[in-house]
């Protein structure tokens, strides 16, 4: 399954579990960037926005800039300090455009969002500091690890918002890949005695159809069991498949 096609499954469908991650903005001097991080989140499926001591919020240029998102504004919980924000999660992670000589270990946002992904069922902060500055040493000190997004080291200064939208994209695609993970493992695969049976009757069918030639029929064969070996045909595929076959050949038996 594409990418493309397990996003429009799952936007249409099951919810995931991102209700335990919050985004902490600390000391936001623009409320317009409060807003488009509000619109960043709902478009990947978070709801919970933490401030802690915004210049100014509520502010109409956060309703302007959150768009359809305002019921995640309105959600938001103000806080006077990190620590308070922080309360009662087990893992947070602090963003950074620059690798801190100080002992961290640094994660891509990728890197980061699979980790969460696996640790889902803990609540999660992901912390980015202010526009200007980013975050303290010592406000990193209250993160387990630092996030850092590869960007051009020529111009490297992300937007607040555009780095909580990479963020949120790559915390979405790990829960989305996890997600699969699971429901794959919960599929059951045709064994190699299925498979087999498969195989030959559609040989046979081929056969019958005079499609295959003798010169080449092997290489045919061969070149169609790798086609379906790709597919990790599972036992319902091979019935379907068996089924369409048997269908065929019953066809072939009533001609005159």
């Amino acid at each position: 399954m594409s990418l493309k096609s397990l996003l429009v499954e799952r936007f249409s469908g099951k919810t995931m579990s991102l209700s335990q991650i919050r985004i902490v903005l600390i000391n936001t001097t623009d409320p317009g960037n409060i807003g488009a991080t509000a619109r960043a989140m709902k478009t990947m499926g978070l709801k919970h926005l933490y401030l802690v001591e915004p210049k100014s919020f509520p502010h109409v240029n956060a309703s302007v800039r959150a768009s359809n998102a305002i019921d995640v504004l309105a959600e938001a919980t103000v806080v006077d300090n990190l620590a308070t924000a922080l309360q009662d999660c087990h893992l947070v992670f602090g963003t950074s455009t620059r690798i801190r000589e100080l002992n961290w270990v640094s994660l891509t946002a990728r890197a980061a969002a699979e980790k969460v992904a696996i640790k889902s069922k803990q609540k999660v902060a992901i912390v980015f500091g202010r526009e200007r500055c980013g975050l303290t040493n010592k406000e990193l000190q209250q993160c387990h690890f630092q996030i850092n997004i590869p960007a051009n080291p020529d111009y490297s200064s992300l937007n607040l918002a555009a780095a909580v939208q990479i963020v949120c994209y790559e915390l979405r695609m790990a829960f989305l890949l996890q997600e699969n993970k699971i429901e794959e493992k919960s599929i059951s695969l045709a064994d190699v005695k299925q498979q087999e049976y498969f195989y030959q009757h559609l040989e046979d069918i081929l056969n019958k159809i005079e499609f295959l030639k003798p010169l080449r029929s092997q290489q045919i064969m061969d070149r169609l069991r790798r086609l379906f070996s790709r597919s990790e045909l599972d036992e319902t595929e091979v019935k379907i498949l068996r089924g369409i076959l048997s269908t065929i050949e019953k066809k072939l038996a009533s001609k005159p």
